[in-house]
């Protein structure tokens, strides 16, 4: 006889704890999923096993007599081992229940029935290739990492390469390297548009049969499909975005992070955990080498490379040795002065113009998508505001709709103020629908399209954009951050990045650094063939050292400032921030219970009052319907656990606790405030 400690698969923080079951079953382990009577009804539910014991192992505290048993064992959804630990390391990471780390795991649904197999990229074309001789730089990447591949031993590499120094190879051997040891490789993007490019050179490489896919765009039966290739061994890469570091293989080589910077990589949902984390502690488990590839290192992740966590790679110059593109920098404050008030600067029109001449492809970067960024009276100024949550609505001009970036809420625009009654009512700011009409004023008899979530809103929308560019049909592509990550075009002679300022007046610590990173990706879409190619940034505030060292490709400037502000501030990578919201359909429900726990914090002896900053509205003070209040804790590192302990607590006694209605949720360093 065999007991089994268990997990419920019931979202309720009543159940977040282990189940305990006697077990006749033999094949039943750790990462089992079985099915078990539960509750006063015995209802069967689903369960997923974390601990085995023999009869004379348990530490049983009830009678044997009264200990229910397990019905069912499915081997066929069974995590691996290592996947439980990760589960464990969430809990206590994240603060999250055992069960909602496990359904990162898990494809969600039921698994397909019928015999089809459908590749869901079976009309990707890919010609099988040789790889190519590797630099001296490259050489010595690999000559690092080999080693450690050879002795199966964990190390972490921050590989910190300019655009277009070869990367994708670097990656490419390393998996090699894994999968000739009998090891399986992950490998993971920040976009599900970048998902076919990366899936076309793995595949040419390794042959479709070896290459699996996971990311939220394919329809349940191609997850099910996918995910089993991988449980079943069947398939030794894994290419996916963020829930891709989960992926079921049992003897994992290699995990791999391209374009680690990027803030997708962190998840919005409950569990909020870090997929970079999440990597490198799969790594440490399977003994196993961690590549974090990218031309503009994270703070953090730079820091934590100088001070040895990690051991930094470098490709500093371009494969073809083609030189770094020629940067300048537009300032819009002159040009309106000098009375341009197109949203071109005359350098970049210029420029623009020369290279479509030239038979050259020109890209223009907004982060912002929609026709104008906000609606507002120019009588009284009034702004329309989402009712669900209180942000400002974005107008769409196609479809003549004001439209809610985070609800997705749309409403007809009023002709009149609902303020003032006025008629003054209009459309300010830009986003990338309007840079896409103004650029077919501006450049008259090119073909313009445009890539952004509107754009590519079905699957296959992205890649039918990215194909018709990439075969040189389309002139001009008018894009968000999708067009300025990763994608390897070799025919762009010119770049404009039309406001740079967007992010900066982000509220977060981290905007001027994703200011720069964004710059610098968007400029390396430029002159990746036998020409430089030009970049224009176009700014109002030209000054700002983020602007300035993007435009000067200075990476190490731009992060010793940086991490010199960090540092006086309290900012990671010298603190850890741990945030905790409250979400009530009352707001002063929701002020109360951030209070109390504000509170009860506090007042813990371990607890410092200038590491604790008081409750106040969250930026969003309402989303969905739910008022929203929060606090902060910049903990220092040593203190962290501490701090997880003591918020662990109290999260304890208000789930005891009758009659809390408000949802309290924690963040370990947000990627935003809002």
């Amino acid at each position: 006889m065999k007991y089994v400690k268990v997990v419920i698969d019931n979202a309720s923080d009543h159940t977040d704890t282990f189940y305990t079951y006697a077990c006749d079953f033999d094949s039943v382990r750790r990462g089992s999923k079985v099915r078990v009577p539960f509750g006063r009804g015995n209802r069967l539910r689903d369960a997923y096993v974390f601990e085995v014991s023999g009869e004379g192992e348990a530490g049983l505290e009830v009678e044997t007599s009264k200990i229910k048993r397990v019905e069912s064992v499915e081997e066929e959804v069974s995590l691996p081992e290592d996947l439980v630990s990760v589960c464990e390391w969430m809990r206590d990471a994240y603060l999250c229940r055992y069960i909602d780390a496990v359904r990162c795991m898990i494809p969600p649904g039921v698994k397909g029935t019928g015999n089809v197999r459908k590749d869901p990229y079976e009309d990707l074309v890919c010609i099988p290739s040789e790889a190519p001789v590797l630099t001296k730089e490259q050489e010595n990447a690999m000559a690092q990492i080999l080693p450690h591949i050879e002795r199966k031993e964990h190390r972490t590499f921050l590989l910190n390469g300019v655009t277009s120094s070869g990367k994708t190879e670097i990656y490419l051997r390393t998996a090699q390297a894994a999968a000739e040891r009998g090891r399986q490789s992950i490998v993971l993007v920040p976009e599900i548009s970048l998902t076919p490019q990366t899936i076309e050179r793995f595949v040419s490489r390794f042959g479709p049969e070896n290459v699996a896919v996971l990311h939220s765009r394919l329809t349940r039966r191609q997850r099910w499909e996918q995910w089993l290739r991988v449980r079943d061994g069947r398939a030794k890469i894994l290419i996916g975005a963020r829930l891709g570091v989960f992926a079921p293989f049992s003897n994992l080589g290699a995990v791999i992070v391209d374009e680690e910077h990027e803030a997708s990589y962190k998840s919005d949902m409950t569990p909020k955990y870090d997929a970079i984390d999440a990597a490198v502690k799969r790594g440490e488990l399977n003994s196993a080498v961690v590549v974090l590839g990218t031309a503009t290192p994270s703070v953090v992740s730079r820091f934590r490379a100088s001070s040895g966590q990690y051991q930094e790679l470098r490709l500093p110059v371009r494969y073809n040795r083609t030189p770094l593109p020629r940067v300048e920098i537009a300032d819009m404050r002159k040009e309106l002065r000098e009375g341009n008030r197109s949203i071109f600067s005359r350098v970049l029109y210029e420029k623009s113009m020369k290279a479509l001449s030239e038979g050259k492809q020109v890209i223009f970067f907004l982060n912002r998508r929609g026709y104008s960024s906000f609606i507002s009276c120019r009588n009284c100024g009034f702004a329309l505001k989402c009712e669900t949550c209180g942000i400002s609505m974005t107008y769409h001009k196609s479809s003549g709709m004001a439209e809610c970036h985070y609800c997705g809420r749309r409403i007809k625009v009023p002709e009149i103020c609902p303020s003032c009654g006025s008629r003054y009512i209009r459309h300010f700011g830009i986003g990338t629908e309007q840079v896409e009409e103004l650029a077919a004023e501006a450049f008259p008899g090119r073909k313009i399209a445009r890539l952004d979530l509107d754009t590519a809103k079905k699957k296959g929308d992205a890649q039918k954009i990215l194909n018709a560019f990439h075969r040189g049909k389309t002139d001009i592509l008018v894009g968000t951050q999708l067009v300025a990550k990763g994608l390897d075009f070799q025919n762009v002679g010119a770049v404009g990045i039309i406001a740079a300022d967007v992010t900066l007046n982000i509220p977060d610590f981290r905007s001027a650094e994703r200011t720069f990173q964004l710059i610098t990706q968007a400029a390396g879409r430029c002159g990746r063939g036998d020409e430089p190619g030009d970049v224009v940034i176009q700014t109002y505030c030209p000054e700002e050292n983020a602007v300035k060292y993007a435009a000067e490709g200075d990476y190490e400037g731009f992060y010793r400032r940086e991490l010199m502000i960090r540092n006086l501030a309290g900012y990671p990578p010298f603190t850890n921030i741990i945030r905790l919201v409250f979400y009530d359909k009352e707001e002063s429900t929701a002020r109360r219970e951030a209070q109390e726990v504000f509170f009860r914090v506090k007042e813990n002896p371990a607890a410092q009052q200038r590491e604790l900053f008081a409750p106040q509205p969250a930026y969003l003070n309402k989303m969905n319907e739910n008022y929203r209040y929060q606090f902060m804790i910049k903990s220092p590192l040593e203190k962290t656990r501490k701090y997880l302990k003591i918020i662990s607590e109290i999260k304890r006694e208000r789930t005891e606790r009758s009659g809390t209605k408000s949802v309290m949720l924690v963040e370990i360093d947000p990627y935003s405030m809002t």
